[in-house]
């Protein structure tokens, strides 16, 4: 029997990875039987790991990702693990991995986009990746988008070992009832009538560009609200009719998107987009830019326009229509786990 180490430490938090990590490992677990399995987490209080199958064993890697002692330290630990291989779920793999590696690719964004990192921190992420890259056994890229950016970077012999396995949307996010969206609205201090954003405000994900449609689309009696926390939020000159959260319960996230008019962002870069099609799933419209991945995965029925004032002001004042039926994206995370354990026993 085969022993494979999955690298858990980003599953805590709400960024992408952590929901990637959260909802594809117990996945793979309930998927798999044949081989044994150690996941490295930060802290065992963490939620998740309460509600996984018991073919696990669970071993505590306190080491921070990008720090010196994920390099030191870990290397050590995966190494009396006595691991086979290591799924990493993103790129940070120790430079001194004792063992084969297989590695999932979300996007290449500081290569894009280096928002406000250091060019110290911009060097150590093009050496890590390219590391990273170069010695993996096998790659996992979340889109076709991210798999050609893997591509033109790093050339045709890596993306021999490259392969897509999109994500999925997880079976919480479904439309809620008029008394949950309420509720949503009534806890969050939300109007009757909102736009909705949800995500970071970094550089790429381009919020000046919709802050400014909003004020140019001048709509009555709608406001905009964004999900946003970080310190790139708070330099964000947002003017009337607009609300910013901080951060959001994840059991009302379902009720938020149902309760809104439209989910919109103007981002110009996204190796997924997990909330897009959260979105759908609980039949609010979408209204993004058509571009990066979010053209590969957008639903049917959404709105993709160019990334500047104009087009999205035009589009918010013609905004669709709620769908009859919401939008439901026909993977699941089984899916993603039967297609990621193929990989892995290759």
């Amino acid at each position: 029997m085969q022993h494979i180490g999955i690298d858990c430490r980003f599953s805590c938090g709400h960024s992408g990875i952590a929901r990637y990590c959260r909802e594809l490992v117990p996945a793979l677990l309930a998927q798999d039987h044949q081989h044994s399995y150690t996941l490295f987490v930060r802290s065992t209080e963490e939620e998740w790991i309460a509600h996984l199958p018991g073919n696990a064993k669970i071993c505590v890697a306190p080491f921070a990702p990008y720090s010196f002692a994920e390099q030191w330290k870990f290397p050590s630990l995966l190494r009396t693990a006595g691991i086979d291989l290591l799924f990493v779920p993103h790129f940070n793999v120790p430079l001194r991995c004792p063992v084969p590696f297989v590695v999932t690719i979300h996007d290449l964004i500081l290569h894009r986009y280096p928002n406000q990192a250091s060019l110290l921190r911009q060097i150590a992420y093009r050496f890590s990746m390219r590391k990273a890259v170069q010695r993996s056994s096998r790659i996992i890229a979340v889109s076709s988008f991210t798999a050609e950016e893997v591509r033109r970077t790093y050339g045709e012999h890596i993306a021999e070992k490259t392969t897509v396995i999109q994500e999925a949307v997880s079976s919480q996010f479904t439309p809620r009832s008029t008394e949950e969206q309420e509720a949503v609205r009534s806890r969050y201090h939300l109007p009757k009538t909102f736009l909705l954003y949800v995500g970071n405000a970094k550089q790429h994900k381009n919020l000046p560009v919709l802050l400014a449609a909003f004020r140019q689309a001048q709509l009555q009696e709608t406001a905009l609200v964004l999900v946003t926390g970080e310190k790139e939020a708070s330099r964000l000159h947002t003017g009337t009719n607009v609300q910013r959260i901080e951060s959001v319960r994840e059991e009302d996230l379902p009720a938020l998107y149902s309760a809104s008019r439209a989910f919109v962002t103007a981002s110009l870069y996204e190796g997924f987009c997990f909330p897009l099609l959260e979105a759908a799933a609980c039949g609010c419209p979408v209204l993004a830019v058509n571009g990066s991945a979010i053209a590969e995965v957008a639903p049917p029925g959404a709105v993709l326009v160019e990334p500047m004032v104009a087009s999205f002001a035009a589009a918010f004042k013609h905004l669709p229509a709620p769908a009859p039926s919401p939008s439901l994206h026909s993977r699941t995370w089984k899916h993603v786990a039967e297609e990621t354990l193929s990989v892995l026993r290759k």
